[in-house]
């Protein structure tokens, strides 16, 4: 592999081509001495004509093609032309490439193919790439459409997935909207039973009523009231018909009945 770079134009004596240059811009400047400079000049002079001699014989010993003796250089020779004729063959398919991707696009959006740049000489041109079929339209009434269908199986799918939506929903609990409530039941003096106000009241029975804890309060002059809680469905008992039917139903001990407090469950 030496004599490929007997071939090559390298700068080998760089560093006395470096000094000579220094002495230049010293001799300039005058810093140095011409004798020296002579002297110097004189032994450069002889080297670069030496290196000149060299580069000569160098080249007048370049080997031949086929040679018995230069065995490496045919392999070096052997492995350019095939890397040459493989770069040809790159840039052929690099061209039908861009052929073919320039027809793409000029097929998709309407417009006419750039000429693409002429194929070099001795090679034919890329082959036009084939155009796509257009897709087929979206058909609306395809097998998926369960309800547009008229035939006798998408109705009876139809039927049995109502009945199924009906059972399940009858067998979801309902939700019982409830109401806590506490009265105030007033009677009419200081003398008044308040055991038996208690008993009275509790005696009334509705659907959705349920009665709790009570207490008599202090109201004043020695008269106490029965605080009495229940708690009533929504839509099975009114509490102002309940009010009523306690003061209507016991005239002769409740004055009134009021409601305390009222809160939904």
């Amino acid at each position: 592999m030496a004599n490929p770079l007997a071939l090559e134009n390298v700068w080998l004596q760089q560093q006395k081509f470096e000094d000579a240059e220094r002495l230049y811009r010293q001799l300039e400047a005058g810093t140095t001495k011409a004798s020296v400079v002579e002297k110097t000049g004189n032994s450069l002079a002889g080297e670069i004509a030496q290196v000149r001699k060299d580069i000569q014989n160098a080249l007048n010993k370049q080997p031949v093609l086929g040679a018995g003796g230069a065995g490496g250089d045919a392999s070096v020779l052997k492995r350019l032309e095939a890397l040459e004729k493989e770069n040809r063959e790159l840039r052929k398919i690099t061209d039908d490439l861009k052929a073919l991707i320039l027809n793409i696009q000029s097929s998709g959006s309407g417009k006419p193919a750039a000429t693409p740049a002429a194929a070099p000489a001795g090679k034919p041109p890329g082959k036009p790439a084939p155009s796509k079929p257009a897709p087929p339209a979206d058909d609306d009434d395809d097998d998926d459409d369960l309800f547009g269908s008229d035939d006798e199986e998408t109705k009876a799918l139809k039927a049995k997935r109502l009945q199924d939506y009906e059972e399940k929903k009858a067998k979801k609990p309902v939700l019982i909207a409830k109401s806590s409530v506490l009265l105030d039941c007033k009677p009419w003096d200081d003398e008044t039973d308040m055991a038996e106000m208690e008993k009275r009241v509790r005696s009334i029975e509705l659907d959705g009523l349920v009665w709790g804890a009570s207490k008599l309060v202090e109201v004043g002059y020695g008269i106490k009231k029965l605080t009495i809680m229940c708690v009533v469905e929504d839509d099975k008992v009114s509490i102002e018909d309940l009010s009523e039917r306690i003061t209507n139903e016991n005239e002769d001990l409740v004055q009134s009945v009021d409601v305390a407090a009222f809160n939904k469950i």
